[in-house]
């Protein structure tokens, strides 16, 4: 709302969808998927549905909890979005912003510009929240999944920091490499997790006899994403043609698809519990 009072002249003055306004003509398709991460699909907040699952009272919660956090997050990043390409009068303006200062820099001269001092610290602080609560559970995360592979308790807060030490000294570490390629692997990894999760409810479904394209069908897409941006990524994949990479994604995705449907009813990924030996 605060865009269109101040700025009504330049809404959407350089955004198109005939042309391209990257000034080195990237693709938005599919890399705007991976770019907004989690604002577009979100693997990573699936992994930590068992620890949330235990804040719930009942399984009815679910759905406000998970799809409503999903629904969220898709909203701040159609904000963060728009604020990209409307705050600044072109695609170049807005790269210079982020050569000069990174992400945090849109964020802090957008903020300030229309919302003020107070409403812009507001923001910032919002904006860190999400960094730094995300970087809590990334940790906790890893250092859970160590202790179930190890078979290391956790009461214990010793045996805690055995782990979290470790796993904090690769986190120092990272912070050395560049965030635009920690974030473009982290982008991609986000959405594959998102295609495990997606391509593995989808089979409970199919196998049940449930309505399963409400799962399938967004698994399809976002096998798509992560196929095609690993085959176009010019830094970190295969560098092929973006028309190239799409045709194959959408060829892998499409046989990806059919043994879905020809095997999902199989053992190869079911087993039910009454075929299984008694010790």
């Amino acid at each position: 709302m605060r865009l269109l009072i101040k700025c009504p002249t330049q809404f959407y003055s350089w955004a198109s969808f005939d042309v391209n306004p990257h000034p080195q003509d990237l693709p938005i398709w599919p890399l705007v998927f991976i770019t907004i991460a989690c604002g577009a699909l979100s693997g990573f907040h699936s992994t930590q549905s068992p620890m949330m699952a235990r804040c719930l009272k009942n399984e009815s919660e679910g759905r406000f909890v998970f799809y409503g956090a999903m629904v969220a997050e898709g909203v701040i990043g159609l904000v963060w979005v728009t604020i990209g390409m409307t705050f600044y009068p072109d695609a170049t303006s807005l790269l210079n912003a982020i050569k000069h200062g990174g992400p945090a820099n849109v964020v802090y001269e957008s903020s300030y510009a229309l919302l003020g001092t107070v409403g812009g610290l507001i923001a910032i602080l919002g904006v860190l929240a999400l960094p730094i609560t995300s970087g809590d559970t990334a940790f906790r995360a890893a250092r859970l999944i160590i202790a179930e592979e190890l078979k290391i308790g956790q009461i214990k807060k010793s045996n805690r920091l055995y782990i979290a030490l470790p796993v904090f000294f690769v986190g120092i570490i990272l912070t050395n490499v560049d965030f635009g390629i920690i974030w473009r692997y982290f982008g991609w990894c986000n959405q594959c997790i998102a295609t495990m999760v997606f391509w593995s409810a989808s089979v409970y479904l199919y196998k049940h006899g449930r309505f399963h394209y409400i799962a399938s069908i967004p698994a399809c897409f976002v096998t798509y994403v992560a196929i095609a941006y690993m085959l176009f990524e010019p830094t970190m994949g295969i560098r092929l043609n973006v028309a190239y990479a799409n045709t194959i994604a959408v060829i892998a995705t499409a046989v990806i698809y059919f043994l879905y449907l020809k095997y999902g009813k199989s053992h190869i990924f079911y087993q039910d519990k009454s075929t299984k030996t008694q010790d």
